[in-house]
C-alpha cells in the first residue's frame, strides 16, 4: 500500500488538523485569544513576497549590487512588522456565545456572539465562522465590543453542540494569516423539520358544540355569553327557553351560552404508518 493511500482523504483540509490545535475553552461562557492559542502562517501572498525577497536577495549577491541588498532587508523588516501586527490585531480578544435561536433542521440557525478588545487598541477585519459555513468579517474599536451572528447549517433534529468557532485576521497586508479557535459548550435547539405531505391532525370533538345543523365553534357549552339558539330539547332546563322567540311561531327553542375553553389537540403516531422514523416525527 502507497504512504498516500495510508493518509486520510481530508488529510490536506484545515478542518483534519483542526483537531490537533490548541483550543481555547470557554470560562463562565467567555474565552479569551491568548498568545498560547494563537497560529500565524504566512499566506500565498506572503509565500510570493517571500520567493521575490529570495530572488533579489540571490540577485544583490550575484551582481554585489548594495542597493539590492538595501531594497532586500528593507522589504524583510516590512515583513516581520507585518507579522507582528497580524498576530498583535488577534489576540487578547474575549469571546462570548450569547444565545443561539432553535431552528428546523435544514435551516440556517443565527449564533449570536460577543467580541471584546481588551487592551485599548483597535481591531480591524476580524473573520469569525463555523467549519463549511460563511464567514462574518467585522472590526472592533478600542476597548469596545462587538455584537455579531454567525450563520450555522443544520442537518439533524435535537439538542447539538455548537461547533467550535474559527477567528482568523490578515490584517495589515495579507501577508500573514493569524488564527484561533474557540470551543462553547452552548448547545443548539434543532426542530424536525416539517413535513412537505401533511395530513389533518385529529382534534378533540368533545370541544365543539354544534349550532344548528352545519355551524360549529371551539367554544364549550357554559354560562358565561350568549350565543343563540338551538332547537328545544327535552334535556334542556326550562329556565333555558326563550319563551319570547318561541312565541313567534318558529317552535320551541333554548338559549344557548358558551364559555372559551382550549381545544385538545391529539397528536397520533399510528396515523403516520408507511413512512421512515424521521418523515414520522416530521409528520
Amino acid at each position: 500500500m502507497t504512504p498516500a493511500k495510508l493518509l486520510p482523504f481530508n488529510f490536506w483540509k484545515l478542518s483534519f488538523w483542526q483537531q490537533w490545535f490548541r483550543v481555547s475553552f470557554s470560562n463562565n461562557n467567555i474565552a479569551s485569544l491568548n498568545p498560547r492559542q494563537i497560529y500565524i502562517l504566512p499566506t500565498r501572498w506572503g509565500l510570493l513576497y517571500a520567493i521575490m525577497l529570495l530572488a533579489l536577495l540571490i540577485g544583490s549577491i550575484n551582481y554585489a549590487l548594495s542597493l539590492g541588498y538595501y531594497v532586500t532587508f528593507l522589504l524583510a523588516s516590512l515583513g516581520q512588522i507585518a507579522m507582528l501586527h497580524t498576530w498583535r490585531n488577534i489576540v487578547h480578544l474575549q469571546v462570548e456565545v450569547i444565545h443561539a435561536e432553535p431552528v428546523f433542521a435544514d435551516d440556517s440557525a443565527e449564533v449570536s456572539l460577543k467580541l471584546t478588545e481588551t487592551r485599548n487598541r483597535h481591531r480591524y477585519v476580524i473573520a469569525a465562522h463555523f467549519v463549511n459555513n460563511a464567514e462574518t468579517i467585522i472590526d472592533i474599536p478600542a476597548n469596545g465590543t462587538c455584537v455579531f451572528t454567525l450563520p450555522l447549517e443544520t442537518q439533524k433534529r435535537g439538542y447539538q453542540p455548537i461547533p467550535r468557532i474559527t477567528f482568523y485576521t490578515e490584517f495589515p497586508l495579507s501577508l500573514f494569516n493569524a488564527w484561533a479557535v474557540v470551543q462553547n459548550p452552548l448547545q443548539l435547539m434543532v426542530y424536525a423539520k416539517p413535513s412537505v405531505n401533511s395530513q389533518m391532525i385529529p382534534i378533540n370533538n368533545h370541544a365543539k358544540i354544534s349550532l344548528g345543523n352545519s355551524i360549529q365553534s371551539q367554544l364549550m357549552a357554559g354560562d358565561d355569553d350568549f350565543l343563540g339558539h338551538k332547537r328545544y330539547e327535552t334535556i334542556d332546563a326550562k329556565s333555558r327557553v326563550d319563551w319570547k322567540a318561541s312565541s313567534r311561531g318558529i317552535g320551541m327553542v333554548s338559549k344557548l351560552y358558551s364559555a372559551a375553553t382550549q381545544s385538545t389537540l391529539w397528536l397520533d403516531w399510528a396515523q403516520t404508518e408507511g413512512l421512515a422514523f424521521e418523515e414520522r416525527i416530521s409528520q
